[in-house]
């Protein structure tokens, strides 16, 4: 069944925003919806429930008791991934703060792993990176197990890793279960890259290429907030004071949460039964509402609908929504496994 689908956006200067992720239309009379909800200051929007959300078809209000209106788990056409880099170069495992580090990195898994499958890697001078935890695995019992390791090589691949990062967060999307498939690359570094076997500008095209957001947390005397800002497109939390790391890893999870929380998948059973109609959907909370629009193709609907069957999205990997605003403290503080030869975007890794 085609749908057409027209994103729209009704909210007062003092309203919600509602941006239009994706809309499934099928039969019997099947209508799902997959969108944010931000406050027009572009704070996030989290636990509303089907009460808190009106459906309107032509101006007109649907009943909720007719159209069977409910919240789905968004675990059934959608699934996010996050990738976070951990630097092990010699500046860092010896700088007798990974105590520090290890706690901000499980504690970051432990706040963002309720909403998106995490994994860990991490990376040195070494041209590829090292596994430490796959994707939903337990990320505070992996980053543990750092304390023990040592560098391969102590320069700092930072600009490779990044590369590489986002070909294995790629593909792990590519072979995601479900249609919608987001992703977030999230970095710790001390400083700047040191081995030279991918350059910036390697780094930018692979990153104008990129469906996802892109973070980094960088904290070190060597630290470049300007070099590190062009990495972490999403958001920079950059200190030269080492103590910081945990705070980095707050904000910067706190971030991901409230974008992963954003989110709702609103699914109901239309009344109509043939012809063009346009939706509305109206949100209410934090004092305010908003709505979004967009047109289906009712012909052939029909009764016996169940708001609970799974959506039939296309599969694709949305562009990601732009990241919410979240109070943040001034960052700058006072100073105190890949098969090996593979390719990115055009880039070899340098031996």
């Amino acid at each position: 069944m085609s749908c057409s689908l027209l994103a729209g956006l009704s909210a007062g200067c003092m309203g919600l925003n509602l941006k239009l992720v994706d809309a499934s239309v099928r039969k019997p009379s099947n209508v799902a919806v997959y969108f944010t909800v931000d406050t027009h200051g572009g704070q996030p929007v989290a636990n509303l429930t089907p009460q808190d959300f009106k459906i309107y078809e032509d101006k007109q209000p649907v009943s909720s008791l007719e159209s069977k209106q409910t919240i789905l788990q968004p675990e059934v056409a959608a699934i996010h991934y996050t990738l976070l880099l951990i630097d092990m170069s010699g500046s860092v495992v010896d700088s007798g703060d990974m105590p520090a580090l290890i706690q901000a990195a499980g504690s970051f898994g432990e706040r963002v792993g309720p909403y998106q499958k995490v994994a860990v890697y991490t990376f040195d001078g070494s041209p590829h990176l090292t596994p430490v935890v796959g994707f939903g695995g337990n990320v505070r019992a992996g980053v543990n197990a750092l304390a023990s390791r040592r560098p391969r090589d102590p320069s700092t691949n930072l600009n490779g890793a990044v590369i590489e990062g986002m070909r294995l967060l790629t593909q792990q999307m590519e072979h995601a279960p479900v249609p919608l498939r987001f992703g977030t690359l999230v970095v710790f570094t001390d400083g700047t890259d040191r081995a030279h076997r991918a350059s910036a500008d390697d780094v930018d095209r692979a990153l104008d290429g990129a469906g996802f957001e892109t973070y980094v947390i960088g904290a070190g005397q060597e630290v470049d907030r300007t070099q590190l800002a062009r990495i972490g497109r999403s958001g920079t939390f950059t200190s030269q004071n080492r103590a910081d790391v945990q705070r980095g890893f707050d904000e910067i999870g706190a971030r991901i949460e409230a974008a992963s929380r954003r989110f709702y998948l609103l699914s109901y059973c239309s009344p109509s039964r043939a012809g063009e109609h346009e939706v509305e959907v109206e949100a209410i909370g934090a004092g305010s509402s908003g709505r979004l629009s967009y047109r289906f193709n009712a012909n052939g609907f029909g009764p016996n609908c169940d708001p609970n069957q799974k959506p039939a999205f296309d599969v694709h990997h949305p562009r990601p929504a732009p990241p919410p605003k979240v109070v943040e403290r001034p960052a700058e503080a006072p100073a105190a496994a890949p098969a090996n030869g593979s390719s990115v975007a055009g880039w070899t890794p340098k031996r």
